[in-house]
């Protein structure tokens, strides 16, 4: 490790204070349709061509793309009759909106909530609690409430939690061979994908998501189809009603929502509910033990505050979740990801 004299602290405190500039340009490109017009046309196109097409200004047309090409979510060709764009690799997987492994509707639940609320990210601080009723002027008593505001902004969501398992969602159900469960329950569902993603893995085994009944009419409406046989649904409130019989209960990015004893009360009743034999298996961001990071986890924790009840933990402190819920032989597997596997048995 070199001294602290190698360090350029100016120029590291630059870039972090202007991470929300970066962010908020590969949003904006993405709301304003420049990744899907340039992967829609096969060639590459000049800025005064996309501002055309796409009913902008041409100089904040082309100083935007001038950004992306600085982000490398665009190349450039200078020729004689001016510089023409084009997608690069990154951004024709992952921000335009016909690709299966698009990250376009996070990315826009991200401009337009997450964003809103981490405007307040002091008060959450001084507070210690999430920021949805002076974001939104709705109560922060009850963070899905908040989140779920209008069916739009819970297809949003929903849409926004797909994309990410549709990059994600292999590596966590693959952390552990999981063959040996038939019967799976998957707790928070919401949108299907990580369901969809089970019974490809698995194809012996069937999936039941089971959430609040207006997530449910969402996810049948836009985002399960009715052919997908091996997924069906049970409507409830998992806090508040009963949990149907399963061999494996998945619980992603559940736990991290709630405080311990919440997340307590919803094991306890997973335990309860689950075949002698089976297991649980939780999906999250896992802190170091230490808490020095990873920084996106780090990062995730403070989205907590912001918007939810809860936090991002170590795999000790969800194993000791898991063990005071009744669960035993419990197993850890990080995945070099985004997200983590947890697997307790009955």
């Amino acid at each position: 490790m070199g001294s602290t004299e190698d360090l350029d602290y100016p120029q590291i405190i630059v870039q972090y204070s202007s991470g929300f500039l970066v962010s908020k340009v590969m949003f904006t490109a993405c709301e304003l349709g420049v990744f899907d017009l340039l992967l829609a046309s096969g060639e590459p196109l000049s800025s005064d061509s996309i501002a055309a097409c796409l009913g902008t200004s041409t100089t904040g047309m082309e100083r935007l793309l001038e950004a992306c090409v600085g982000l490398k979510l665009l190349a450039v060709e200078v020729t004689q009759e001016g510089a023409l764009y084009r997608n690069t690799e990154i951004s024709n997987i992952y921000l335009t909106k016909s690709s299966p492994k698009s990250q376009y509707h996070m990315m826009m639940y991200y401009s337009n909530t997450v964003y809103l609320c981490w405007q307040h990210l002091t008060e959450a601080v001084r507070e210690g609690r999430n920021q949805y009723e002076r974001t939104f002027g709705i109560s922060s008593k009850d963070p899905f409430g908040a989140m779920y505001r209008s069916e739009e902004e819970m297809s949003k969501f929903m849409a926004g939690q797909n994309s990410v398992w549709s990059i994600c969602g292999r590596d966590v159900l693959a952390a552990f061979d999981l063959s040996s469960f038939t019967q799976v329950c998957d707790l928070g569902g919401g949108g299907g994908a990580l369901a969809r993603e089970c019974v490809s893995l698995y194809p012996k085994s069937t999936v039941t998501i089971y959430d609040l009944p207006k997530v449910v009419k969402v996810a049948k409406e836009h985002f399960v189809s009715p052919e997908e046989c091996q997924i069906s649904f049970h409507e409830g409130d998992f806090f508040n009603d009963s949990i149907p019989e399963a061999e494996l209960y998945i619980l992603s990015k559940i736990l991290h929502d709630w405080d311990d004893d919440k997340c307590k009360q919803l094991l306890a009743k997973v335990y309860k509910a689950c075949k002698p034999g089976g297991g649980v298996l939780l999906v999250e961001s896992l802190l170091n033990e230490d808490k020095s990071g990873p920084l996106e986890t780090q990062l995730y924790s403070m989205n907590m505050l912001v918007q939810t009840e809860g936090k991002e933990r170590t795999a000790a402190e969800y194993s000791k979740l898991l063990e005071e819920g009744g669960f035993g032989v419990i197993r850890v597997k990080r995945t070099g990801k985004l997200y983590d596997a947890v697997l307790g048995r009955k």
